[in-house]
């Protein structure tokens, strides 16, 4: 009954001059769609647990249009059997949608590629050829401080920079920055309209140098060391990782809403600034 239905919907959109696709996804049957042949897995059990995607491209109006009833199953090609999806997600219930829980894996541990670091800034500057940038003497923990540039004049006071901990993207590939070389990032929270910045600050207790990650107090000991600042630019690694990076509703740093942000003494987080982007 449910087949001759999506049939007979599919016929419509093609009189109106649509390309039609339809998936029908259930843990027992997958059909898939496209204007013709007609394509049909199925077991010999009762279909159950129907999910349906109707998507068509209307070319007579150059727009496209997604309709979409419940959450589909992610579909690489033509028709699947649902029996592989089964067995990867434990037997008998259905696929995860669009793999999400894979892709939130793939974001930390590509997040944890980073070279993140507590910093202690010892001594910051106004840039004296940039009104917009402080120059800060930064120690993360190496032999010699770093020199890191930040835009952050409009949003900080140059004295609440002074001998405070911070949090160092340290893995970039060091930048000219109106004549000094800025080898490094401190990281901040902001909200929609950048009207308001925060630099994250670590726990009580962080020391500068260590490294902080994302995930569980138990996954410091299973870090990778940390992607040389050619794979950084080259695999555009932070570029994937930061649309994910944001504060909680109690301001912690969190990476695709499950991973917090920690160091050693705990999490790190924005001093006022809750679901707000970090960079």
């Amino acid at each position: 009954m449910a087949t001759a239905t999506m049939a007979a919907t599919a016929a419509k959109l093609i009189k109106g001059g649509g390309s039609p696709q339809l998936l029908l996804s259930s843990s027992k049957l997958a059909l898939s769609f496209s204007c013709c042949p007609l394509i049909i897995l199925k077991k010999k059990k009762p279909v159950n647990n129907i999910r349906l995607l109707i998507s068509f491209s209307a070319a007579r109006h150059n727009y496209h249009l997604h309709h979409s009833f419940c959450t589909t199953a992610n579909v690489n090609a033509g028709a699947i059997s649902t029996s592989d999806s089964e067995s990867q997600s434990g037997g008998g219930g259905d696929a995860p949608s669009d793999d999400a829980g894979t892709s939130l894996s793939k974001i930390k541990d590509a997040g944890n590629l980073l070279d993140i670091r507590v910093g202690r800034v010892i001594k910051a500057w106004r840039h004296e050829e940039a009104d917009s940038l402080y120059v800060e003497q930064v120690d993360v923990g190496e032999a010699e401080p770093r020199i890191i540039c930040s835009g952050l004049v409009k949003y900080i006071p140059l004295d609440h920079l002074q001998q405070r901990n911070v949090v160092v993207l340290a893995n970039l590939k060091p930048r000219n920055m109106r004549g000094v070389k800025s080898n490094g990032m401190l990281m901040a929270a902001s909200d929609a309209s950048h009207e308001h910045v925060e630099l994250l600050h670590p726990p009580d207790g962080s020391i500068p140098g260590e490294r902080i990650w994302f995930g569980s107090p138990d996954d410091q000991t299973n870090l990778p060391d940390p992607a040389s600042p050619n794979q950084i630019q080259k695999k555009k690694i932070w570029e994937s990782v930061q649309p994910h990076l944001k504060t909680d509703d109690s301001c912690m740093a969190i990476l695709g809403g499950e991973h917090f942000m920690r160091t050693s003494a705990g999490v790190v987080a924005s001093k006022s600034l809750n679901n707000a982007n970090i960079s």
